[in-house]
Formats: C-alpha cells, structure tokens, sequence
C-alpha cells in the first residue's frame, strides 16, 4: 500500500487526512485573528491568508473539502465565520459574500497556479484571489447598503492589507511544502 502525500486514485492516506483536519481547524480559528475597522464595525481576519494558502498549498480535491468542511461547521451554527458568526442566516447577511468566496478561492486557485511551484505565478494568483474576494464580498454588500458605502467600507477598508497578506502567502508556500512533507514521511 502506498502512503504517499498525494491521493492515490480516489483515497487519501491517514496522515493526509490528518493534516487536512488540521488545516480545517486552523481556518476556523483564523475567523478570531482579526482587527476590527474603524467605523464599519466590519473585520479584517487571517481567514483569507490561510484559505489562500490552503488553495495554494493542497491539491484541488483536498482544497475543496477543507474549505466545505469549514463551510458546514459554520453552517450548523459552530462559531468560525468572520467575527465568530455562525448560521444560514449570516452566509445570506452582508458579510456572506466574502465567505461564499472563499469557497469559490479554495476551488479556482488549485486549477489556476499550475503543478509545480513557481514564486511569480503563485504571487499573481494569490493576489488575484484576494482581489476577486474583496470585489465579490463588496458585489454581495450591495444588496444590503448603496453602491458607495459597500465600494467604501467592503473593497477599499480592506484591499492593502489583503494584498500583503496575498503576497506574503505565496511566498511562503515552499516552507509549508516542505513542512508538511517532512510530517507526512515521520
């Protein structure tokens, strides 16, 4: 039997499963790393880092589960969506539009920064993806707040320090590549 760190055919190893379990837990706990935003009672979280960096990091099948893993737990009313919400009723709230969009991240970033590593393609589609879910959070608010307040206080109130976050993600993919290669072979 292999156990490699990649799914063989259509199962996943132990450790494999394991280390998506923690990276689950790690993106619910990245919902409470936040600095609340002058003004707009709105969140910036570390939720969008570590999405980024689970899409970037694990194969599209593995990326997905983890990302829907944490979507249902906040769905059934565990408390790891931004801010701490949980619930139906908060995915169709305001804010639910960032959160669908990391769903959207999880499954696009895997099929958009190619196979092997390369530290320009990984940094463009990492700051695409942050841009796409501020843009797409901000769409979402438009529907509840005018046009302007949502361009305002959902795109620009967050798009610097999303950037940088992007940036810093996908530099760092190979340290996590080889971080989680060493626990899998221990």
């Amino acid at each position: 039997m292999n156990d490699s760190t990649t799914v063989t055919g259509k199962r996943f190893t132990t450790q494999r499963l394991a280390l998506m379990a923690m990276f689950a837990a790690i993106l619910c706990v990245s919902a409470y790393i936040s600095v609340p935003l002058p003004f707009t009672g709105y969140h910036v979280t570390f939720l969008n880092f570590i999405i980024t960096l689970i899409a970037l990091v694990f194969p599209l099948e593995q990326s997905l589960l983890i990302s829907i893993v944490w979507l249902l737990l906040g769905a059934v009313g565990v408390p790891v969506f931004i801010g701490g919400n949980a619930g139906l009723g908060y995915l169709m709230g305001p804010l639910g539009g960032y959160t669908i969009s990391f769903i959207l991240v999880a499954l696009l970033l895997p099929l958009l920064r190619g196979a092997k590593y390369n530290r320009i393609r990984f940094t463009v589609v990492s700051v695409a993806s942050v841009i796409f879910v501020d843009l797409f959070g901000m769409v979402w608010l438009m529907n509840h707040m005018p046009w302007k307040t949502a361009w305002i206080a959902g795109f620009f109130s967050f798009i610097i320090l999303d950037l940088v976050k992007a940036v810093v993600v996908a530099q760092i993919v190979p340290a996590f590549h080889k971080i989680m290669q060493n626990q899998v072979q221990e």
